[in-house]
């Protein structure tokens, strides 16, 4: 036994949650009712994650800015363009996709039990007061802008503090950080877990009716992260971008598939983020700064299921205000981790721009509930995975003006 768990753990974290994958599936349709109990194991590594994360981007954060020197070089300028560009780009193809391939919805039933936005005015508001929340509020909600402005403002406030009081905080920054790796060495059993559940309670039947849409949604999903986004690396460090690219998907939008969480993929990304050699003042900022503005993911579900509502309505739409719901939806995505229900909130602010009803807008909301199961995991698996590329492609980019060879770890 002990040989066993000496061999299992020499394989690369990616490999176990493979294994655990394919028993997930195996049990999902084998035992779906006598394999209950392992739907806990993706509960508990969820929440686990969920947990450390607020906490651990807190800490990061602020030993980062409170041991920054002057001079030292961080690219966070790069990074938000990059993460900007990344969104709005994904929004374009978003609505290319609906006009080339335009899909009627089956209405699904209207969801009473939430309320969308007013406009994009309501939805910067929130972003901002999200700033400004108080800092245990914002530790106890993950509210990860209100975050990173408190760490980032404390940050700023101890770099002229003892070195004693510095050092406290990287302590406690690198016990969090061993924390969250001792967590990741349990993935394999979340996945099983998450997966377990997902077929086992969901299943893929529900999904038939709404093939088209899946199409549309999942393809504009992977052309985003296998063309758009290498060919933005490209521009950037002109050389090969797949082995990052690929990695990226591989580690950060594998686990994000599963967990459906940027919050719980923050750790995963950091953690891949140091095998990469990248600079920790760097990481430990854009990270969760990325998973609250980088929303590739969510700026096309917000495109594709507006545009599918205006041809189920037979709205003639023209090029300009085609451009007009790309940028909404681009903006609106920054901002949907600032309002509840994410991403879909958000589709009846788009529908707005055509004049549909919010009635009508909010059955679509229910149709994206129904879809959610695979939607809300590519979209989540794209938007981590984001994260990390354009974070490495800027340092990268750093790295090839100082002649500094660019080698991706396998």
């Amino acid at each position: 036994m002990k040989s066993f768990f000496e061999k299992w753990n020499q394989l690369s974290i990616v490999k176990r949650i493979l294994v655990g994958l394919l028993i997930g599936i195996v049990l999902a349709v084998l035992l779906p009712e006598k394999a209950s109990f392992v739907v806990i194991f993706g509960s508990l590594f969820v929440s686990a994650l969920k947990a450390v994360a607020p906490i651990l981007v807190f800490f990061l954060v602020m030993s980062a800015i409170a041991q920054h020197k002057a001079g030292h070089q961080t690219n966070m300028g790069s990074i938000i363009k990059l993460y900007l560009l990344g969104t709005f780009l994904a929004s374009v193809i978003g609505v290319a996709a609906s006009f080339l391939f335009p899909v009627n919805l089956t209405m699904a039933t209207a969801v009473d039990s939430i309320t969308p936005p007013g406009g994009v005015v309501e939805v910067l508001k929130t972003l901002l007061l999200n700033v400004v929340d108080n800092p245990v509020k914002a530790l106890f909600n993950a509210n990860y802008i209100g975050i990173l402005a408190w760490a980032a403002l404390l940050g700023y406030m101890l770099r002229h503090a003892a070195d004693t009081t510095k050092t406290l905080i990287s302590n406690f920054a690198d016990a969090l950080s061993n924390i969250v790796r001792f967590i990741i060495n349990f993935a394999p059993l979340g996945i099983m877990g998450l997966v377990f559940d997902s077929i086992a309670t969901s299943g893929l039947e529900t999904l038939l009716s709404y093939v088209n849409l899946l199409v549309v949604l999942v393809g504009c999903m992977v052309f985003v992260a296998l063309v758009v986004n290498p060919l933005i690396v490209y521009t950037q460090i002109k050389q090969n971008p797949y082995p990052l690219v690929l990695k990226s998907i591989r580690v950060s939008g594998l686990t994000a598939f599963f967990t459906r969480s940027s919050a719980a993929n923050i750790p995963v990304n950091m953690e891949l983020c140091e095998d990469l050699g990248l600079d920790r003042d760097n990481f430990s900022v854009s990270i969760p700064l990325g998973a609250t503005i980088n929303m590739a993911g969510a700026a096309i579900t917000i495109s594709v299921l507006t545009l599918a509502a205006v041809h189920t309505m037979g709205i003639q739409v023209d090029i300009a205000t085609a451009l007009i719901l790309s940028l909404l939806a681009a903006v609106s995505a920054c901002g949907a981790s600032g309002v509840a229900g994410g991403s879909l909130l958000l589709i009846p602010l788009a529908c707005s721009l055509f004049g549909i009803s919010n009635d009508v807008a909010m059955q679509v909301v229910g149709v994206g509930f129904i879809v959610g199961v695979l939607q809300d995991s590519c979209e989540t698996a794209l938007n981590s995975s984001t994260d990390v590329i354009f974070t490495a492609t800027a340092e990268f980019k750093e790295w090839k003006k100082k002649g500094k060879e660019i080698v991706i770890p396998k």
